[in-house]
C-alpha cells in the first residue's frame, strides 16, 4: 500500500512537470519574440545616429542606442504595454505608447530640432541651462551653424558673433599670434585676451603670453561653440573679463569620422580629420588638422619694396583622447595633443613659429542620485620663437632689412580644477577650487646693442568659487555668484650680457601678491512664454601676463617695453536685457544692454615719437564702454533661415594721468553688424550667404591712426551625395573688399587684409546620412 501511494504520488508529480513545461515554453517563446522596433530621423528623413532610446514597462526601464541607419529594437518583452521616449542633442525629445495586443510594434520618431531657447549651455554657469535661462547675452553656433560657415578658421568663423574681435581685425591666417587676443564688448586688446578661451572646460589661451593659437582646434571635431558676453570672473577668475568661448568636441557613442578636405587660391591645402569609437564603456577619439598656405603680400604695390614678401603660415596639430564611462553619469578620461605652426610675417627675416604639447586627465562622477563631482589636471610645455627687423630706404624704397631682435620664449604650464554640483528641490549650488602656475621666460639676442637678454619669471594663483542657481516658482530664476582669487609672481627678473664679452647685468623684482574679489548676482523673469527680462552686475578682473610683465617687442619703428610693476586690470559691469518670441518660437530675439568700467586697464602707451617711437606697457587708469546688442532669428520654414546680430560700443578713456582722457579705446569699431541667410537641405542643396561690416577704429591710443570701416561676404554652396559624402564650394571676402587692418608709422605703411579666398573641398561622414 504505501509503494502504491508512493508510486502515485510520483506520477502526479511527472504530470504538473510536464503541464508546466507545455504552459510555460510558449509563454517563454512568446516573451523571446516580443519585440518593439521603430526608426529615428529628423524632419529631412535623415537618420539621427546614436539617439538615446528609452523603453518604460511596468517592470522595466531598458535604454539603447539608435545605429548608424536610426534604427533601434527592445526584445523579449513580458509586458504587453508601455512607453517608448527617444532624446537627442539638439532635438526636441519624443514619447509614444506601444502595445503589443495585436503582435510586434514597430514605431517610427521624427524628432523636431530644438528652437534656440531650449538648447543646453554650460559655458555661462559652469553647469547645464537651458539657453532661454541664462540671464545674459549667450550665443551658441551649432553644428549645423559650424558647416554652414564658409570661414577656415575658428576666429574668422566667430567674427560672425557681434562684439567679437581680435587686437588686429586680420585673420590668423596670416597675423602673428601675439595679436590674436579675443575682446568682447569693446573692452580693447593689446595682444592678450579679455576673454576666456576654452576647449571641453580646459584653458585654451597662451599661458605666458594670453593671446589665442586658434589653429589648435581641430574643425571637424567641433560640436558646438558658446560665446558668453559679460564679466565671467565670478566663476572662471583670471582672463574672463569680458566673457567666455567654450568650443566643445564630439564624444564618440558608436563607430563615427568625419574628413573635410580641401584646397583653395593662394595655393591653401586644407584637411582636417576627427575619428572615434566606442567599444563596451571605452570612448576613443583622435583629430588631426594640417593646412598651409603661401598667403600674399601685406602692404599694396605702391609701399612695397625688395624687402617684402608673401604673409604665409602652416600648422599641424593632432590630439587624442580616451574615456572610461564607469555609471551613467561617471566617467574618466585621458586626452594629450601636439601642435606645431610656422609664419613669415611680411619679410625675409620676420618669421615665428611654435611647438606645444599638452595633457589632461580628469574624472566625472556622480554621487548619490543628486550629485556630481568634476576634477580636471592639465598641463603643457611650449616653445615660440620670433625675429625681428627693421625696415629701411637706402638707395629705394624698402630696400634694406636690418636684423633687429632673435627671441626664443620657452613657457611651461600646470593646473587643476574640482568642481562639485548639488542639485536641491529648486536649487543648483555649484562650489569648486582651481590652481594654476606658470613659468616663462623671454631668451634674446638684441644684435643693434650687442646684448644677450633674459628676462621672465613665475606666477601662481588659486582661486575659490560658489554659485546658487535657484528658481522661484518658474517665473524667476536667480543667479548669485562669488569667487575669491589670489595670484603671486616671484622670481621675476631681468639678465643683460654684454656680447661677444662682459660682465652681466641683473636687475631682480619683488615678489608681488594681490587678492580679488568677485561677485555676480543675476535675475531673469519670466513674463509669460514668449518674453522674459533679466538684470545682472558683476566684478571682474585680468591679471597681467609673465610676456605683459617681462617680454619687450619692436615691430617696424615701434618699440613696445615690457612692465615688471603691471597691477591687475578691474571690472565693474552691469547689464539688462529682453528676450522675446513670437510666430510660434519661429522669431527668437534678444536686445542687451551693458555697462563696463575697468580700473587700471593695461595699455600700450605712447612715450615718445620720433626716428622711433617708444612705448610701454601702463595701468592707463579708467576706461568704460557702454552700447547695445541685438541678436535675432527667423525660422521661415525647418530649411530657410535669416539672422542678424548688431552691436554699438562707445568705448573710451574715462580717467587717466595723461592727455588720452576722452580718446577712444584703439581697436574697438563703434559699430558692428552681422548677418546670415540660409537655405540648408542636404539632399538638395546647401546654401548660406553671410554679411559683415565693421565701423572705423582708432590703431592708437593717440587716435591719430584710423582704420576705415569695411564691409565683407562670405558663401558656402554644397550638396550631399550618396554614402556620406558631400562636395561643397566655399569663398571669403568674395567682394575682394582689400580694407586695412593695421597703421604702421611713420608713413603710415597699411598692411591690408586678404583678398577673396576661394576653395573647393569635399567631406566625408559616417555613418552617411540615409537618404
Amino acid at each position: 500500500m504505501t509503494s502504491l501511494q508512493t508510486s502515485t504520488a510520483h506520477s502526479r508529480k511527472a504530470v504538473f512537470v510536464c503541464l508546466f513545461v507545455v504552459c510555460a515554453v510558449p509563454i517563454t517563446l512568446r516573451a523571446q519574440q516580443n519585440q518593439v522596433s521603430g526608426t529615428v530621423k529628423d524632419p529631412s528623413g535623415a537618420a539621427i545616429v546614436s539617439a538615446r532610446v528609452t523603453i518604460h514597462t511596468a517592470h522595466k526601464i531598458e535604454t539603447t542606442q539608435a545605429d548608424s541607419a536610426g534604427k533601434f529594437q527592445f526584445s523579449g518583452l513580458s509586458d504587453l504595454t508601455g512607453t517608448v521616449e527617444v532624446a537627442a542633442n539638439g532635438f526636441l525629445s519624443s514619447t509614444q505608447n506601444w502595445s503589443l495586443s495585436a503582435g510586434n510594434a514597430d514605431l517610427n520618431f521624427t524628432l523636431q530640432p530644438a528652437a534656440e531657447g531650449e538648447r543646453v549651455v554650460i559655458s555661462a554657469t559652469r553647469t547645464e541651462l537651458k539657453l532661454s535661462e541664462v540671464p545674459g547675452s549667450a550665443v551658441q553656433l551649432s553644428e549645423t551653424d559650424i558647416a554652414a560657415n564658409p570661414a577656415l578658421t575658428a576666429d574668422d568663423m566667430l567674427r560672425q558673433v557681434p562684439g567679437f574681435s581680435m587686437f588686429r581685425r586680420s585673420s590668423s591666417r596670416i597675423a602673428n599670434p601675439t595679436t590674436q587676443g579675443v575682446s568682447l564688448r569693446g573692452l580693447g586688446a593689446s595682444g592678450a585676451s579679455r576673454a576666456l578661451l576654452l576647449e571641453d572646460s580646459l584653458p585654451l589661451v597662451d599661458p605666458f603670453g594670453g593671446w589665442v593659437y586658434w589653429d589648435r582646434i581641430p574643425r571637424s571635431g567641433v560640436s558646438s561653440v558658446e560665446v558668453f558676453r559679460g564679466g565671467s570672473s565670478s566663476l572662471y577668475g583670471s582672463d574672463a573679463l569680458g566673457g567666455v568661448v567654450q568650443f566643445l568636441s564630439k564624444v564618440p557613442e558608436a563607430p563615427s569620422m568625419s574628413l573635410d578636405v580641401s584646397y583653395g587660391t593662394e595655393n591653401t591645402p586644407d584637411t582636417s580629420l576627427w575619428a572615434g569609437t566606442s567599444i563596451s564603456r571605452w570612448d576613443l577619439e583622435t583629430s588631426a588638422d594640417l593646412s598651409h598656405t603661401d598667403g600674399y603680400i601685406l602692404l599694396p604695390a605702391s609701399q612695397r619694396g625688395a624687402v617684402d614678401t608673401p604673409a604665409n603660415s602652416e600648422h599641424a596639430t593632432l590630439t587624442g583622447s580616451a574615456g572610461y564611462k564607469f555609471s551613467d553619469r561617471g566617467r574618466v578620461f585621458l586626452n594629450g595633443g601636439y601642435f606645431t605652426e610656422a609664419r613669415h610675417n611680411g619679410t625675409a627675416f620676420q618669421k615665428n613659429s611654435t611647438a606645444t604639447g599638452s595633457g589632461a586627465v580628469g574624472i566625472d562622477s556622480p554621487i548619490g542620485s543628486s550629485s556630481q563631482i568634476s576634477a580636471r589636471v592639465f598641463g603643457q610645455a611650449q616653445g615660440y620663437d620670433q625675429t625681428f627687423s627693421s625696415v629701411r630706404s637706402i638707395t629705394a624704397p624698402r630696400d634694406t632689412e636690418v636684423p633687429t631682435d632673435i627671441q626664443h620664449v620657452p613657457s611651461q604650464q600646470l593646473g587643476g580644477t574640482f568642481q562639485w554640483n548639488q542639485t536641491l528641490k529648486s536649487h543648483t549650488l555649484i562650489f569648486g577650487v582651481d590652481t594654476q602656475e606658470v613659468m616663462g621666460a623671454s631668451d634674446e639676442q638684441l644684435l643693434l646693442a650687442s646684448m644677450l637678454s633674459v628676462a621672465g619669471g613665475r606666477e601662481r594663483s588659486t582661486g575659490l568659487f560658489a554659485q546658487d542657481i535657484f528658481r522661484i516658482a518658474r517665473k524667476w530664476t536667480v543667479i548669485a555668484g562669488v569667487r575669491w582669487d589670489n595670484w603671486n609672481n616671484f622670481s621675476g627678473s631681468t639678465v643683460q650680457t654684454p656680447v661677444p664679452a662682459g660682465p652681466p647685468t641683473a636687475v631682480i623684482f619683488p615678489d608681488r601678491s594681490e587678492n580679488s574679489f568677485s561677485p555676480r548676482l543675476s535675475l531673469l523673469r519670466a513674463l509669460n512664454s514668449n518674453l522674459s527680462v533679466s538684470v545682472s552686475g558683476y566684478r571682474a578682473f585680468r591679471a597681467p601676463t609673465l610676456n605683459e610683465l617681462y617680454r619687450s617687442f619692436q615691430q617696424g619703428i615701434v618699440f613696445t617695453q615690457s612692465n615688471p610693476f603691471l597691477r591687475a586690470e578691474k571690472l565693474t559691469g552691469a547689464e539688462t536685457g529682453i528676450r522675446a518670441v513670437g510666430f510660434d518660437n519661429k522669431l527668437e530675439s534678444r536686445a542687451t544692454f551693458f555697462w563696463a568700467d575697468i580700473v587700471d586697464p593695461v595699455t600700450n602707451v605712447t612715450i615718445s615719437t620720433g626716428s622711433t617711437i617708444l612705448r610701454q606697457r601702463q595701468n592707463l587708469g579708467r576706461t568704460r564702454s557702454l552700447g547695445v546688442e541685438l541678436d535675432g532669428a527667423f525660422h521661415l520654414t525647418r530649411t530657410m533661415e535669416l539672422s542678424a546680430g548688431y552691436q554699438f560700443v562707445h568705448a573710451y578713456v574715462a580717467d587717466s594721468s595723461s592727455s588720452l582722457i576722452g580718446k577712444n579705446v584703439p581697436e574697438v569699431p563703434r559699430h558692428q553688424l552681422t548677418w546670415e541667410a540660409r537655405y540648408w537641405n542636404p539632399k538638395r542643396a546647401m546654401l548660406s550667404v553671410q554679411g559683415r561690416y565693421s565701423a572705423a577704429q582708432y590703431d592708437d591710443d593717440l587716435n591719430t591712426l584710423v582704420l576705415p570701416h569695411y564691409y565683407v561676404m562670405d558663401l558656402f554652396a554644397g550638396r550631399e551625395l550618396r554614402r556620406g559624402f558631400t562636395i561643397y564650394l566655399a569663398g571669403e571676402n568674395i567682394l575682394n573688399q582689400r580694407y586695412a587692418f593695421t597703421l604702421t608709422p611713420p608713413t603710415p605703411l597699411t598692411s591690408l587684409a586678404p583678398p577673396i579666398l576661394a576653395r573647393a573641398g569635399i567631406r566625408y561622414d559616417f555613418p552617411a546620412r540615409e537618404k
